[in-house]
């Protein structure tokens, strides 16, 4: 329920002080031990990663510096719980990915189909609460992976393998990070939302047919280089509304020009020094460690800490190199992100005034989300 709380909870929710002005306009204060301790395990989870990849040149280097993020940024703890739904999720995801491409690749429309049960399920469980970490993880990597394996030139086995690897080396690095950084004070678990039927039926519908439609255009257009956008449109989908979509489209937005911005200035210092792994290391490590710090301080959540985060890991895992233009790479994913913001937010707002208007779906009158 933590990472639920989080989504439900955290950057979504503002509140005023005494004065009436919200903290936001505020000096932020100190970070807590915990917080530090957070900070100091996403950075130098999301750095590991990234290392462990260029030094044993494997594929995907997105996998392996996204996937430690996600793990230690979203989840504030780790126990047998959490690990059982990441490694469940990666071995389901293989098996969804070899049925669906392998065999219904030359049948658009009835993968189209199999494809929009498939991420229903997955937004049903996050929408219920108890495995949404399991859904969540499963609704990111299952885009991914069809993303890459849309590509004709792509070997779908090279793929899945890479995907099972950097599962298993962010789970080793997030026990690794908890053991080095552990907390100081035992966390509160976040309270147990109850939900009426109709609204975890609207939460699953408007959840799953976006992320279908997300699918479908990534596939119709030519978009191989639009990484962060498609996983823009899935992150935002997880606050499970479209009143917490817009906030978090907004936010992301922001945090992923921030990352572009630092990304940039940091091709500018290495200049052609980017084969100097010591020099990426310190400058990369230096990034994480800034946008984890606002990540901790929004309350966790898809926000401008975790936007700049990911998208980092997007262009050092896979544009950075002498041969490769990361001020190109920067610059057309921040603007293929913010047009497919706006869709995904366009087509969020038709399919909650629709599904309001029937009452199996309706939203109660409490929760205008």
């Amino acid at each position: 329920m933590y990472i639920k709380g989080l989504f439900t909870k955290g950057i979504f929710t503002k509140s005023m002080n005494k004065k009436g002005v919200s903290p936001e306009l505020t000096a932020r204060p100190v970070l807590s031990q915990n917080g530090l301790r957070q900070c100091l395990r996403v950075a130098g989870g999301g750095t590991l990663g990234f290392v462990v990849s260029q030094l044993m040149g494997w594929n995907y280097g997105v996998f392996f510096t996204v996937f430690p993020m996600f793990l230690l940024g979203m989840v504030p703890i780790l126990n047998g719980h959490i690990i059982r739904q990441f490694l469940a999720n990666v071995s389901l995801n293989v098996l969804e990915v070899s049925l669906v491409v392998g065999l219904l690749k030359h049948m658009p429309v009835v993968m189209t189909l199999v494809v929009m049960g498939i991420f229903l399920f997955r937004f049903n469980l996050m929408a219920k609460g108890p495995l949404f970490l399991f859904g969540a993880n499963g609704v990111l990597t299952l885009s991914i992976l069809l993303h890459f394996a849309s590509y004709p030139n792509v070997d779908l086995s090279d793929l899945l393998a890479c995907n099972l690897v950097a599962s298993g080396l962010a789970v080793f690095i997030a026990m690794l990070m908890h053991t080095l950084f552990p907390d100081v004070e035992a966390r509160k678990p976040s309270p147990r939302v109850t939900k009426t039927s109709s609204q975890i039926r609207h939460e699953t519908l408007i959840g799953g047919l976006t992320a279908t439609l997300s699918f479908v255009v990534f596939q119709v257009f030519d978009l191989q280089g639009s990484l962060s956008a498609q996983m823009a449109t899935i992150l935002v989908l997880f606050t499970l509304g479209y009143s917490g979509a817009k906030v978090s489209a907004a936010k992301r937005a922001v945090g992923t020009l921030l990352g572009c911005n630092l990304a940039l200035l940091m091709q500018l210092l290495l200049y052609t020094q980017s084969h100097h792994l010591l020099l990426v290391v310190l400058l990369y490590w230096l990034g994480l460690m800034l946008f984890a710090r606002e990540h901790i301080h929004e309350g966790g959540g898809s926000g401008i800490g975790f936007g700049g985060l990911t998208t980092l890991g997007i262009l050092f895992g896979q544009s950075l190199g002498p041969q490769q233009d990361l001020v190109y790479s920067a610059l057309y994913r921040f603007s293929s992100m913010s047009v497919a913001l706006v869709l995904t937010l366009l087509m969020m707002a038709c399919l909650h005034v629709v599904l309001n208007r029937w009452a199996p779906t309706r939203l109660p009158p409490s929760n205008p989300a």
